[in-house]
């Protein structure tokens, strides 16, 4: 079984693109974010502020790059890049209207043509987590929605939610080794 370090961290998923707004999958294409998506981004930053976020680390697709870069010069805070907070490549569906297939992939009986199992997508986000909270804390870490699904299934929390862009999410470790870990929603003003 894949375990998160037991260190509370801050997750935020990109802000919009045309994409999202179209209900395309993006997965690995590198989709720029869109006027709203550079809004809610500048939304999110406003909320870290005075948060402790010390260490911010970023997908390297565009999205997530340039949501992080509007945090960080809020923040005054230098940015990491790590490879691994990538989103899931989606194969073919990618540009395709989201559909039954993302609930049947992240339930692990599908994977696209060309596409990543969502097995490996929770095995390489584990090991990005744990690397990233290696680093002087509170680390926030900027990446996507399947992303994410990945971390929550290795956190124990429902795995097939849908995360809002550019929403900050406060992640805290269970008291006990055995307790559920928790989640602070920061929605946007």
């Amino acid at each position: 079984m894949l375990v998160i370090t037991p260190v509370a961290f801050w997750f935020l998923r990109h802000g919009e693109t045309e994409w999202n707004a179209r209900s395309l999958s993006q997965g690995s294409t590198d989709i720029p974010l869109n006027e709203r998506g550079i809004a809610q981004a500048e939304a999110a930053a406003k909320l870290l502020k005075g948060r402790g976020i010390t260490t911010i680390i970023h997908s390297p697709l565009a999205r997530a790059r340039r949501t992080a870069e509007i945090v960080a010069a809020e923040l005054g805070l230098p940015l990491a890049e790590d490879e691994d907070l990538r989103e899931s490549a989606f194969g073919t569906h990618e540009g395709q209207p989201m559909g039954a297939w993302f609930a049947e992939w992240v339930a692990e009986r599908y994977t696209p043509p060309g596409g990543e199992r969502f097995a490996d997508l929770r095995t390489r986000a584990v090991a990005a987590v744990n690397r990233a909270l290696g680093e002087p804390p509170v680390v926030l870490l900027v990446g996507h929605g399947a992303f994410w699904r990945a971390i929550r299934s290795a956190l124990g929390l429902e795995v097939n939610v849908r995360t809002p862009n550019a929403t900050p999410l406060f992640v805290r470790p269970p008291a006990d080794r055995a307790g559920a870990w928790t989640l602070e929603v920061h929605p946007p003003a």
